[in-house]
């Protein structure tokens, strides 16, 4: 797409990609992106292994710069945003004998930059450091992790520790959320819970979410756009409109064929990469 035939960037956007191109190591990932997640709207990031979705919330998170075109978080240039933006990486494995607790875990989106031996803290700053165990307190509630949140982070399930992060990624009150593979290495009930949790921050706190995923089944209740990237090529609209027979031929360049199942499940079929799921 021509620099001319960019669309404008809506005003309510927090987050806008005009004529967006990624590329690592000389390879040209994807490239005319145009997206505008709007306040308290659900987009998944959704393509085959080594399409570039990672990258693409890289570079909102101004990890990586874009090859080409412009990219905007809340205004201002990706990485500028600070506190107002929330991240949750690729899914860590935390070893069963780590002994730290999750309410720590979660503490550590609030104070990890000074994380390390315990200080007294002086009787004047006793009201700030009551605001922030609320503030911990308050996001754990949040994500329904009260029950087990003073468990060794290595003795909790999963999901359990799923949850944990998310509360870490939320605890600065984020306008945006970037989360990377949430839902990767988890049975398919705890996918579901974790899922509907994402989706109710989004609707109750007004939190844009970017969700990177494989699988668009178990989020696809609550989302409002998705972002399909393959071969280079990119489609990006309501899912009903993306995940279609029709798009994912066009993007592969081979037949493709989106079936639904009596659940409601979306099934893909006809690419090596990606199997029986819509990803």
């Amino acid at each position: 797409m021509r620099t001319a035939e960019r669309a404008p960037v809506k005003a309510a956007s927090v987050v806008s990609l005009r004529g967006a191109a990624a590329r690592v190591g000389g390879r040209t990932l994807w490239s005319d992106v145009e997206l505008d997640v709007g306040a308290g709207e659900f987009v998944a990031v959704l393509g085959p292994n080594g399409a570039g979705k990672s990258t693409l919330v890289r570079m909102v998170l101004g990890a990586v710069p874009p090859a080409f075109g412009e990219v905007r978080v809340l205004g201002e240039e990706p990485g500028r945003a600070g506190d107002r933006v929330g991240y949750l990486p690729q899914r860590r494995s935390f070893d069963t004998s780590l002994r730290i607790r999750g309410v720590d875990i979660v503490r550590l989106g609030l104070d990890g930059h000074r994380w390390g031996v315990p200080v007294p803290w002086p009787a004047r700053f006793s009201a700030r450091r009551r605001e922030r165990d609320a503030c911990v307190a308050e996001v754990i509630e949040l994500v329904g992790a009260t029950a087990y949140a003073h468990r060794p982070i290595g003795a909790c399930s999963g999901g359990e520790q799923q949850r944990l992060l998310i509360a870490q990624a939320l605890v600065r009150r984020p306008e945006v959320l970037l989360l990377d593979e949430p839902l990767d290495s988890l049975d398919l009930s705890h996918q579901s819970a974790v899922a509907a949790l994402i989706g109710r921050i989004c609707r109750e706190r007004g939190v844009s979410v970017v969700l990177v995923a494989h699988d668009v089944n178990p989020i696809l209740p609550w989302l409002d756009r998705v972002v399909y990237l393959a071969e280079g090529g990119v489609a990006a609209g309501p899912p009903e409109e993306v995940i279609t027979t029709e798009t994912l031929t066009r993007l592969y360049g081979a037949p493709v064929e989106v079936l639904r199942a009596g659940d409601g499940r979306l099934v893909v079929v006809g690419t090596p990469d990606v199997g029986r799921h819509a990803s």
